[in-house]
């Protein structure tokens, strides 16, 4: 069982060689505008998973997929060659849910700052319901100047009934 240094050096490496081999190498015409933007080894080192990005609609990314799939034995040489190590992973490829993902966010970020703004809007130039201060102070006292008991009212007696 190798450690996760190496683990994670060897997935960094993998990613390089294998954004470098399509970029280079890889004549594929149904590969479209294709980013590596992760990949991952297991413990073994025997497992790589690589995760990518495609510019495009959804035509374009099952295109590239399809060409990504095709040049596996290529790119598994290449990275076999490049990294050096005993036996050379099997490589698969991911689509990378991210950049999605991150696109919901902003979306829903824009809504919260839309009814932010509309909520600041309406609250211009509003009063409060119970006057500036709706709080009873202790201090208070009833019509012949004695102070109130509000334990009463509160519904806490005085504990000699």
């Amino acid at each position: 069982m190798a450690d996760n240094a190496r683990a994670r050096k060897l997935a960094d490496r993998i990613q390089v060689v294998v954004a470098q081999t399509l970029e280079r190498r890889i004549k594929d015409p149904r590969l479209g505008f294709v980013t590596i933007t992760d990949a991952r080894v297991t413990g073994d080192l025997r497992e790589a998973t690589v995760f990518y990005t495609v510019y495009g609609d959804d035509e374009e990314r099952a295109a590239s997929a399809a060409a990504l799939e095709s040049a596996k034995g290529v790119l598994r040489s290449e990275v076999g060659r490049q990294t050096g190590v005993r036996y050379t992973p099997s490589l698969a490829f991911v689509s990378d849910a991210l950049p999605d993902t991150a696109r919901t966010i902003d979306d829903l970020l824009d809504r919260a700052r839309l009814r932010d703004e509309e909520v600041r809007q309406v609250s211009t130039g509003a009063a409060y319901a119970a006057g500036a201060d709706p709080y009873r102070k202790p201090a208070d006292e009833d019509e012949d100047g004695a102070p109130e008991d509000t334990s009463a009212e509160q519904g806490r007696g005085s504990g000699t009934e």
